[in-house]
């Protein structure tokens, strides 16, 4: 069942699926209604099942499932997956490379390989102050406030 993301828990599971481009704005209402309808009827059967999402910066999907009630099957998570799959053929990008690595780059979101990305620390492009997205967060807590900080405080401060 789709619910609003302000009644999400904060121990609810929490997808993120990065674009490897920003969505055109001819895109995104088309994007959202498609999301949407996928999570009304994901899982439909099951009365417990209750998920949402948040669409970011015109490029991140973050997919969020409550868990207390019912656990997450393994059906769920391929339903979610071939979800993203045609997603990433119908708009012709990539959303499930965790390889490549999201920051903010003045007021712009930038998607770069994970080498391009160190030699930009390198060459002192970016710092531990620039704000990085941690797409590998797990629940809802861990996206409101570990997904979008400083590099420094980051798990790639490893490459400072």
């Amino acid at each position: 069942m789709f619910i609003d993301y302000s009644e999400i828990s904060e121990d609810a599971k929490a997808w993120v699926y990065p674009s490897s481009r920003k969505f055109y704005e001819t895109e995104v209402e088309n994007l959202e209604e498609t999301i949407k309808s996928f999570i009304a009827g994901w899982q439909k059967e099951d009365e417990n099942f209750r998920a949402s999402y948040q669409f970011l910066y015109n490029r991140f999907i973050v997919f969020f499932v409550e868990h207390s009630e019912t656990p997450i099957t393994n059906t769920a998570i391929d339903a979610s997956v071939s979800f993203i799959l045609e997603l990433q053929e119908t708009y012709n990008l990539s959303l499930l490379d965790k390889m490549n690595v999201c920051f903010k780059q003045g007021e712009f979101v930038q998607y770069k390989e994970l080498k391009d990305f160190k030699k930009l620390l390198k060459n002192k492009a970016l710092t531990g102050k620039s704000i990085i997205f941690d797409n590998l967060i797990n629940n809802n807590y861990d996206f409101k406030y570990f997904w979008e900080i400083p590099i420094e405080d980051s798990w790639y401060n490893r490459f400072l």
